[in-house]
């Protein structure tokens, strides 16, 4: 599918998104890292704040880049973000009202794979977009769809109980659109976008069989 608009003026976007809310790229930062010790070392509310933290930056996503700059060079733009929208609201009421997220390190294989996902999306992102020549402010920072989605996969590698699978139908739709940004634009450190849209929800799937499995055996 041809893109509407050419690599430069998708690049000028994050230019002009990275200028108007500096220094909101900052405050984001901070909001992850809280969600990250917020599951090491957790608290009464953490399940609540850490959902909560999730739903504003999908909120973010949704209201201030797509409808706010990405929409000015594509339509599309308004239906992506009505969509991140409803995640925002999905992570709200499932992890903040009704707590049915719970975040958790374990040294387990799911958490691990995680803890790279996550690392990915928050430091090696911007690093191989710099070592790809894609500058700021011309580049994807975080708070911005594509490294955000896969800091959340990464986050939720890291619940430790059955979680709503409904949560990964948008973050899984739009890694799958992350392989155009990649082939056509040349986005290539969107390329682990589609692989942790495809690894994570496999991985959670496999977890929560597992476990579904081990408390109807016989003695559990």
């Amino acid at each position: 599918m041809k893109m509407p608009f050419t690599p430069e003026q998708f690049f000028a976007v994050f230019a002009q998104y990275n200028l108007a809310v500096w220094p909101m790229q900052g405050v984001i930062y901070a909001l992850a890292i809280a969600a990250l010790i917020l599951a090491l070392r957790e608290i009464k509310y953490s399940n609540r704040i850490i959902s909560a933290i999730l739903a504003f930056l999908w909120l973010w996503m949704g209201l201030v880049y797509h409808w706010g700059y990405f929409s000015t060079i594509n339509g599309a733009a308004y239906v992506f973000g009505g969509f991140f929208i409803i995640q925002s609201g999905l992570f709200l009421v499932a992890g903040t009202l009704k707590q049915k997220l719970w975040f958790r390190f374990h040294p387990n294989n799911y958490a691990i794979i995680g803890a790279l996902f996550i690392l990915y999306g928050l430091v090696i992102y911007p690093v191989l977009g710099y070592a790809l020549e894609h500058r700021y402010p011309y580049t994807p920072t975080f708070g911005l769809p594509c490294p955000t989605t896969i800091f959340t996969f990464g986050l939720l590698l890291w619940t430790d109980k059955k979680i709503p699978k409904y949560l990964l139908i948008i973050p899984v739709l739009w890694s799958i659109l992350g392989l155009s940004a990649a082939l056509q634009l040349g986005v290539w450190e969107d390329v682990m976008l589609v692989i942790t849209g495809i690894a994570t929800p496999m991985m959670i799937y496999y977890r929560d069989m597992r476990e579904a499995e081990l408390v109807h055996r016989p003695g559990f």
